[in-house]
């Protein structure tokens, strides 16, 4: 019996042998649900992330994305898609006040319009090509279509029949918008985005699906999957998918269209009727996808093709409606704290600079400057923690100002308290990140220094007869005079070993 593989996740930019795939992530669907733009970006820049796809055209988180170089794909939502599809002139105000306003400061690149309208909006499906074909159009008028390209997302359940790869087709019920829509990709040179995911084909096969071969574990060669009409030996779900795509758009004469798969990844947890979304499957099915996709591999149909991936997703998303594994797609918690550490060894730099396995913490931004001061005196009295190199002439003075001080008192005491449950919080002024807030000369507790050094937290308490209880706001943020006796702490440097 044939298998249906149903959603799929992988993302190209162009099909050329001389172009490296990269991996990009989704941002999710609920930004609310996020930390800020701000730091949703520092995220992305310190794990080397440069490609990151959007579900809408949020203002604030593109105004952050900007002169950072990285690559943007924007959406319009499918609330949206009916208006723009019967409208040039509301495609037009879409491209006006979402790209225009944008570009050239954040690098804008890809507009998906909708997200598996087949499937989930059908009566959309009569406009979509219309909407493409709108939205591009105001982009031609701006000169912009050759840097922009415009697509749209499918669940890779509009393939049929998906194993073996070479007898997959279209649900032909699609044909009117699927024809059209390929001749519009292939005329304006753009390439076709699918949604899939190997873990609801593993789940949905019924036992058919073993669990190595959804996860890219490795195979002995008589349990790899043969098409039985190309002879091509399949040893993971990801690229059975991914060809059979290419074949279905060969069933309807398209062979030159990319392919950019939008969305995959593995949940970390699940209820009970979901026994394998886990951690450690998660943690391997990411990492030997992202593995996979940089090493340049291709598919079996097209070997060393760059296939290029967005993994969904960047955070967990706790309020998300449905079921546990729906709320835990993500490679971090909304905090900040990475849900596991990807093994990555050989695969590049992306997601593999061991920034996951530093997390800092900070002052939330637009937190009360009251509130962060009252902090700062509790964590270099009460909590503790060596303040001194915040004092004047020291490494962490500059710059002067309630909110860098607070971040490196906060970071030590998270630090000193081997980053505790709770011991980022502050009254909810701060936050975890994995971003080092180390600057100039000053590094913080738990930053890899220049010379491979990692400093510890650990410091000593302050002596009973200090004077200081903890007040030291009278040091930093008046005259800088020092008057008297500091919290005497220690630095301790070790190496740290990779």
């Amino acid at each position: 019996m044939a298998m249906l593989l149903l959603f799929f996740l992988l993302a190209v930019s162009v099909v050329s042998a001389d172009e490296d795939a990269f991996i990009g992530v989704n941002l999710g669907t609920d930004l609310s649900n996020m930390p800020s733009p701000t730091q949703v970006v520092a995220l992305l820049k310190a794990q080397n992330i440069r490609h990151v796809r959007l579900y809408d055209a949020d203002r604030a988180m593109l105004l952050a994305l900007a002169n950072t170089g990285i690559q943007v794909t924007v959406a319009v939502p499918n609330d949206q898609l009916l208006g723009i599809g019967q409208s040039n002139a509301t495609a037009a105000n879409w491209v006006t006040r979402n790209v225009l306003a944008h570009v050239p400061a954040t690098n804008i690149t890809a507009i998906a319009v909708g997200s598996e309208v087949l499937t989930t909006l059908p009566n959309a499906a009569p406009v979509l090509v219309s909407a493409l074909k709108f939205i591009h159009s105001a982009l031609v008028a701006s000169n912009l279509d050759r840097q922009i390209k415009v697509s749209t997302p499918h669940s890779s359940s509009v393939i049929l029949d998906s194993f073996p790869p070479s007898q997959a087709f279209f649900n032909r019920s699609w044909d009117p918008v699927m024809v059209p829509l390929l001749k519009f990709l292939q005329s304006t040179g753009s390439y076709l985005m699918i949604n899939v995911y190997p873990y609801y084909d593993y789940m949905q096969s019924n036992g058919v699906i073993p669990l190595d071969y959804a996860l890219f574990r490795p195979l002995p060669p008589n349990k790899e999957a043969v098409d039985a009409n190309t002879l091509l030996h399949y040893t993971n779900v990801f690229d059975a998918l991914v060809d059979a795509t290419y074949f279905a758009m060969s069933y309807l004469n398209f062979t030159n269209v990319p392919i950019v798969v939008t969305e995959s990844g593995w949940p970390s947890k699940g209820d009970s009727a979901e026994p394998d979304a886990t951690v450690e499957n998660a943690n391997t099915y990411n990492s030997n996808l992202i593995r996979h996709v940089l090493n340049n591999t291709g598919t079996p149909k097209h070997p060393g093709i760059a296939v290029s991936t967005y993994i969904y997703e960047l955070y967990n998303e706790d309020l998300r409606p449905g079921s546990v594994s729906e709320k835990n797609w993500g490679l971090f918690n909304a905090n900040g704290m990475p849900v596991y550490t990807l093994h990555l060894t050989g695969a590049g730099t992306v997601l593999a600079n061991d920034t996951t396995n530093q997390t800092f913490c900070v002052a939330k931004d637009g937190a009360d400057p009251k509130m962060l001061q009252a902090a700062l005196d509790w964590a270099c009295g009460p909590g503790k923690v060596d303040c001194s190199p915040l004092l004047q002439g020291q490494p962490c003075y500059e710059p002067n100002n309630v909110v860098t001080h607070a971040t490196y008192a906060f970071n030590a005491y998270f630090q000193q308290m081997a980053k505790s449950s709770g011991t980022c919080d502050f009254k909810g002024v701060a936050t975890i990140t994995t971003t080092d807030p180390s600057h100039g000369t000053c590094i913080v507790p738990g930053s890899v220094g220049k010379n491979g050094t990692i400093v510890n937290g650990t410091s000593l308490a302050p002596s009973s007869n200090s004077t200081t209880s903890g007040c030291l706001s009278q040091y930093f943020h008046g005259d800088g005079s020092f008057t008297s006796s500091v919290i005497v702490g220690i630095l301790v440097l070790s190496a740290v070993l990779m």
